[in-house]
């Protein structure tokens, strides 16, 4: 049975990424697979210490798991991902399903960006913290990011190839950017019998939206 669709979310912090995987989620009714991956995979290397240590975005904790177990760990997850990827129907936010999953012709990568300075606004905001710190967990956040993809996958965080739609949420809300997600998977998707849900959204949905 052909696989119903599958969407990957690459986000930068503060870029409210996880606010339209969630919105995308809402609409289509599709699973938000998050920590879970993380989770399932741990459990099936046994090396739980990994999991916590690709949890810690910003580098908190200090912890440093061996060669041996990030391997195992690495290779779980991308069993528990492809085997998202073989039923569908879930939006799958970081953890590199963008580079995992790459060449899946069931999967839509997408990534939700903003500028630097908006992001730390809001990660002030959210936290309650100066802009100052806000910067700095920017900028950690994102070091460790770009980090993860070079160091295990051999890829670049920023490689616009890796993403069939790149989000700005600068002037965009989650629900507005979500909308332009399920356009996208309807137009590749169009014709096939993977889409039902998306197919909901006619062309002129964004407008009415937006």
């Amino acid at each position: 049975m052909t696989p119903m669709p599958l969407i990957t979310i690459s986000r930068q912090l503060g870029s409210l990424g996880d606010e339209v995987a969630s919105a995308i989620a809402e609409r289509l009714k599709y699973e938000v697979v998050s920590r879970e991956v993380i989770n399932q995979a741990a459990r099936r290397a046994s090396v739980p210490e990994v999991a916590l240590a690709t949890i810690d975005d910003l580098n908190l904790f200090g912890i440093r798991p061996s060669a041996k177990a990030r391997l195992a760990y690495h290779q779980a997850i991308q069993e528990v991902m492809e085997e998202y990827a073989a039923v569908g129907d879930a939006v799958i936010i970081g953890r590199a399903g963008q580079v995992i999953l790459r060449g899946f012709p069931n999967v839509l990568h997408i990534k939700v960006i903003a500028p630097a300075s908006l992001r730390a606004e809001r990660i002030a905001r959210s936290n309650n913290i100066s802009f100052v710190a806000a910067q700095a967990q920017i900028e950690a956040s994102d070091r460790t990011r770009r980090n993860y993809l070079r160091r295990y996958y051999h890829a670049r965080w920023d490689d616009p190839a890796l993403y069939d739609l790149i989000i700005n949420t600068s002037r965009l809300e989650p629900t507005n950017a979500a909308c332009l997600v399920c356009q996208a998977l309807s137009q590749c998707f169009q014709g096939t019998n993977q889409i039902q849900n998306a197919s909901k959204y006619p062309q002129n949905d964004i407008e009415k939206t937006l």
